[in-house]
């Protein structure tokens, strides 16, 4: 090194002579983040944080709701077994003693449209609106009572109508099931929807909807209310005669429990 010190500035001057094949070293350079890229980054790591926190709830949630589904639904598929072996010991008691066995009352029905607005009189076209049958091939459940069983058969000529049983409620509900939620029709993918709108009335899955609906049960209105009218197709084969009863060869009015037949061919 030569150093050099002058006066009366007091001037320091360091120099040194390199070598052969030596370099002057460049100096660091240090890179320098913005504030607001740190914020934001920061920001970014607790929303993440969040969301993953959130999403592990949702699936602990969701494990514990799967739960109590499969509980319910096992409880109605007992119930359902229950009810039936108790129909087939009374129906083999009738027949031991040589009587027959009266089955019970139908408390549900369901309604179906079959023709169109041509040569509807105003009173019956009212009544169809009431049931909510605005459209042709539209199917509804009716809870039959004195005051639906007379408007049944004051709008018997535009109606086909009988009673579901079970596989036939389950069917229409999982394959054509749509509910109204904020005055939309929306189709039933998950049981979320059914609990935030119908948990007040016991009601958080499909199944309980298919129980209130099958059994009559004592929210039966307010789950009728909650699904939309069902939108059927034609039936396969197409009908034999919509202008003539049910009992002469036609299509319309009570079929009974053989509306189930018609219904499997219009889902």
């Amino acid at each position: 090194f030569s150093c050099l010190l002058s006066r009366p500035f007091l001037n320091f001057t360091c120099t040194r002579d390199f070598g052969q094949g030596e370099t002057m070293a460049e100096p660091m350079k240090v890179d320098t983040v913005p504030e607001t890229a740190l914020k934001k980054r920061k920001s970014v790591e607790a929303l993440q944080a969040a969301r993953a926190a959130r999403i592990q709830q949702l699936k602990s949630q969701s494990k514990v709701k799967k739960q109590l589904y499969f509980k319910r639904a096992e409880k109605y598929v007992k119930e359902y077994r229950s009810e039936e072996r108790t129909r087939i010991y009374l129906r083999r008691q009738a027949k031991e003693a040589g009587n027959f066995y009266r089955e019970p009352e139908a408390k549900v029905a369901f309604v179906i449209r079959i023709r169109g607005i041509i040569g509807v009189d105003p009173k019956t076209r009212k009544i169809l609106q009431l049931l909510r049958l605005r459209q042709i091939h539209n199917g509804v459940f009716v809870r039959l009572n004195k005051a639906t069983q007379k408007m049944l058969r004051l709008v018997e000529p535009f109606i086909a109508y009988g009673y579901p049983n079970l596989k036939t409620v389950r069917e229409l509900i999982y394959k054509r099931g749509f509910v109204r939620v904020d005055k939309q029709r929306k189709p039933i993918t998950n049981n979320n929807m059914i609990e935030e709108k119908m948990g007040k009335h016991d009601v958080i899955c499909v199944e309980d909807i298919i129980h209130e609906i099958y059994t009559c049960g004592p929210h039966f209105k307010q789950v009728n209310k909650f699904l939309a009218p069902f939108k059927l197709s034609s039936p396969k084969g197409g009908f034999n005669r919509k202008l003539i009863h049910f009992q002469e060869g036609g299509d319309a009015g009570n079929h009974e429990e053989k509306i189930n037949r018609l219904v499997k061919k219009m889902i």
